[in-house]
């Protein structure tokens, strides 16, 4: 179960007062570190996706082919966790508009998880592509 927290915020955006330069790249930073945390806290998915990405690396890094195959290797997996975040994030803003049931909410959500899907088997082709290429 997600944990968020719902409570109303008194702050309200001002697009005049947003940092910039080195201030703004670090809040940046930041923030995207604190999502990827709480997916890694709260999201199954991401976990595993995770391991996977740990996992490919490792196996990379002994595997002798050349670093352009690495690296087109190693950005599929990527490309999984990246459609995995967006995913989640259509979730959440679903979430955050209404719990009730609705088909176009339902639709968006599986929109999302169809993302994953195709991430997933463009990583697929290529990794059984590059495998079945040496062995």
């Amino acid at each position: 179960m997600r944990i968020i927290d719902e409570t109303p915020s008194e702050k309200h955006f001002n697009p005049k007062a947003k940092p910039k330069g080195m201030l703004r790249i670090v809040l940046a930073m930041k923030n995207s570190l604190s999502a990827i945390s709480w997916l890694a806290k709260n999201e199954s998915a991401f976990r595993q996706e995770l391991i996977l990405l740990i996992v490919t690396s490792i196996v990379l890094a002994l595997w002798s082919i050349p670093y352009m195959e690495k690296a087109i290797l190693l950005s599929s997996i990527l490309f999984v966790l990246f459609a995995e975040i967006v995913n989640t994030a259509i979730e959440v803003t679903i979430d955050r508009i209404g719990k009730e049931i609705h088909p176009l909410s339902g639709l968006a959500k599986d929109l999302g998880s169809a993302g994953v899907f195709v991430a997933i088997v463009i990583s697929s082709l290529l990794w059984l592509g590059t495998l079945c290429r040496y062995f």
